[in-house]
């Protein structure tokens, strides 16, 4: 019998995630230097894993509401009015999920029919465009620049538009470019949101990993709050990639539109990563901030690095990613990577795995110890000194 004839078509024609290749190619040599894992290398504070370990001990290991527990969804709206200035009821408008991952795939699947087009930013996370499309809608892309600092302008929001435009995904800080918005940069595309009725879902998973300025949300502004669905979770600012935690934050249409989904396909995430998750909230914000503070040494360190050898590399302001330009090389994204990695065994990913935009760059993960990053930079001046550049 011919297995591939009886597979949904959406899903013959998905590509495979080009960060997936060359994490296979890497796997297979050894003494290779990887700086292509967006995960933090810090291991999940104590005090959030024995929190989790307690509630095992003490029998806490059944379903929870669909949801998610309720002292959790107080904790994470008290977080985020402490945190961000952002108000919201832990019944009516928080819905836990699980990861980040889940909550795309609910916050599109509930908003959107085949015909509707959906704004994606590239260069984007590689899960964006396949969500989109397997939830029925068809992407359009904007092309954001470095020469913009990656960031979303009003001229090229207005540009995408069409009367088929039925939301935008955004995601500030960015993986893979470390770009930000101000909130000055946000308030120049308000009134084009608002006055389009676009629904924005806004990844905002390295938020707390801002650092020249505190991070905006576009639900920040009044006018369109409620028009925003914000997507974030526990993975990369508290450490707990594994623990697969997120939540989504919404108006109480989309909430229980996004609710009717979850149910179905998840019932409840994880019970022991939850009341993990609740430590976190309530104790966990320091340890936060010391590995802000280690992020952004490394990512000066790397950014200096990089231009020191030739790779020419702006300043990113957020999460844990440098896109740094490989277009003096003459070498495509792709083939850099590979001669890269076999010649020098070090793993970068390649800017095209995040869109055709991403053409002449790559990804640097900094989530590393600063002996790491060192070797690996050492290594890419070698090779960028073998090819002469």
């Amino acid at each position: 019998m011919m297995y591939d004839t009886l597979l949904s078509r959406k899903v013959k024609e998905i590509k495979p995630s080009g960060i997936r290749k060359f994490f296979d190619l890497a796997s297979q040599m050894e003494g290779v230097i990887s700086l292509g894992v967006g995960e933090p290398d810090f291991h999940t504070p104590w005090l959030i894993c024995e929190s989790a370990i307690y509630s095992i001990e003490n029998g806490q290991t059944h379903y929870t509401a669909n949801q998610g527990l309720f002292e959790l969804r107080k904790q994470i709206c008290a977080y985020m009015e402490r945190r961000f200035h952002l108000t919201y009821d832990p019944q009516k408008n928080v819905i836990v999920t699980v990861g980040g991952s889940e909550a795309i795939d609910i916050s599109l699947r509930s908003i959107v029919d085949p015909g509707d087009e959906v704004i994606l930013l590239q260069p984007g996370y590689v899960a964006y465009t396949p969500c989109v499309e397997l939830a029925g809608a068809t992407p359009k892309f904007i092309e954001l620049t470095e020469e913009n600092q990656f960031k979303l302008t009003p001229e090229l929001l207005e540009a995408a538009i069409s009367d088929k435009t039925k939301a935008i995904l955004i995601n500030f800080p960015s993986n893979p470019t470390g770009g930000v918005m101000t909130k000055e940069d946000y308030a120049k595309i308000v009134p084009i949101i608002k006055k389009h009725q676009l629904i924005v879902i806004s990844d905002e998973i390295y938020a707390e990993l801002s650092y020249s300025e505190e991070h905006c949300s576009l639900a920040n502004f009044d006018e369109i709050k409620d028009q925003v669905i914000i997507i974030s979770g526990f993975s990369k600012a508290f450490a707990m990639t594994g623990w697969r935690l997120g939540f989504t934050l919404a108006n109480e249409t989309f909430t229980s539109a996004m609710n009717k989904i979850h149910q179905y396909i998840i019932m409840s995430a994880p019970t022991a990563a939850q009341y993990g998750a609740i430590e976190a909230l309530r104790h966990g914000e320091k340890e936060v901030q010391k590995m802000k503070e280690s992020y952004e040494q490394r990512r000066n360190f790397v950014v200096n690095g990089c231009n020191r050898i030739g790779l020419k590399t702006h300043l990113p302001q957020g999460a844990f990613y440098i896109f740094p330009s490989i277009q003096n090389t003459g070498m495509t994204s792709e083939q850099f990577c590979e001669e890269l990695l076999k010649e020098q065994k070090v793993a970068c990913v390649p800017g095209t795995a995040f869109g055709e935009a991403g053409e002449g760059f790559i990804r640097i993960s900094y989530a590393y110890s600063i002996e790491h990053l060192k070797e690996a930079i050492a290594r890419i001046d070698i090779f960028l000194k073998n090819r002469k550049f």
